[in-house]
């Protein structure tokens, strides 16, 4: 998908020139932002298809500017940092990003981890939609309703939540969804999908901290398993 327009957000002149230079030598449009004030103003007038944030910026950090965007917006998010603990990873993605990258980074990784950001299920099988008591997910429609009410997920999260409920009562291996999800360059970032799973908990689960739907297995993966339901009863009329 070379025709993307990303935006890259980052106060650093040399860095942003450095990417503007990469990224146009592959055929994608770019825009600049230095902060995440400007970030935010770009977002409405470039409507870029991936955004590469800077998490240490003056005034509004990289992570708050993430958040801000997540209110509103489901555009891919690449986190960059010169900090690569698993704390600073879990936290960006909690922010809202679906990626993170630790600079120095090579060309050939950000490329990859582009496509994968940019990277959407394909028009894969029919689904029938999934229906509950209080959950229902409309694979056609891209819909999920959670007791009568519409809840935004960000696309990698129903992606995830799509493969789960594909595979029902199947336990997932963290590198097949990872795969799955993000792409075949991953494999080993388990903490993304205890993000993801969390989040999704959160959104579709009427007690996240006892789910009835998205289950961990232990030094496995994740099941989707909804639990038997009663049938509601039939009033009769009168």
């Amino acid at each position: 998908m070379t025709s993307a327009k990303i935006l890259i957000v980052d106060d650093e002149p040399q860095i942003r020139r450095v990417l503007r230079t990469t990224l146009t030598s592959q055929g994608y449009t770019v825009a600049e932002a230095r902060t995440g004030d400007e970030a935010l103003e770009q977002i409405r007038v470039e409507r870029p298809d991936l955004i590469l944030l800077d998490v240490n910026m003056p005034g509004i950090s990289g992570l708050e500017t993430c958040r801000e965007i997540r209110a509103s917006s489901d555009i891919p998010i690449i986190m960059l940092t010169v900090r690569g603990t698993e704390k600073d990873k879990v936290q960006a993605l909690d922010a809202g990003a679906d990626d993170y990258v630790t600079k120095p980074f090579s060309s050939e990784e950000l490329m990859a981890r582009i496509r994968a950001g940019l990277r959407r299920a394909g028009p894969a099988e029919s689904m029938p939609a999934f229906v509950s008591n209080d959950l229902k997910i409309d694979f056609e429609k891209r819909a999920v309703t959670v007791k009568g009410q519409l809840v935004r997920l960000t696309p990698k999260e129903f992606e995830l939540l799509r493969h789960l409920v594909a595979n029902q009562g199947k336990a997932q291996g963290h590198r097949r969804l990872l795969q799955a999800v993000w792409g075949p360059d991953y494999g080993e970032e388990t903490e993304y999908l205890r993000v993801f799973i969390n989040q999704l908990r959160k959104k579709i689960e009427p007690d996240p901290k006892h789910p009835r739907y998205l289950h961990t297995e232990p030094w496995v993966g994740y099941r989707f398993d909804p639990p038997a339901e009663k049938p509601r009863p039939v009033r009769s009329e009168k």
